[in-house]
């Protein structure tokens, strides 16, 4: 994969792994999920991680995730859809 996205860990946002913890999740859905955030937020161009939207995005890249969707940039593009930002 030519897409190396960091996990939210390695870019100091704990608002998805917040959400992530004592989920049950296996650690590739976990790491899906990071990308697929991590995506959102460059596709909204989020970068203050204190910012409110930070969490909703958060919250709807999981709700998507559940889904069955796996892959992250879908995941991603479908949560921004969802939450009619574009």
């Amino acid at each position: 994969m030519g897409d190396k996205v960091p996990p939210l860990a390695r870019v100091g946002t704990d608002d998805a792994n917040r959400l992530l913890k004592d989920s049950g999740l296996e650690l590739e859905q976990v790491e899906r999920l990071n990308r697929a955030y991590t995506y959102a937020l460059a596709s909204l161009h989020l970068v203050d991680r204190n910012d409110p939207i930070v969490d909703i995005v958060a919250k709807k890249i999981s709700e998507v995730g559940a889904t069955g969707i796996s892959d992250p940039k879908q995941i991603s593009k479908t949560a921004i859809k969802q939450l009619g930002v574009f």
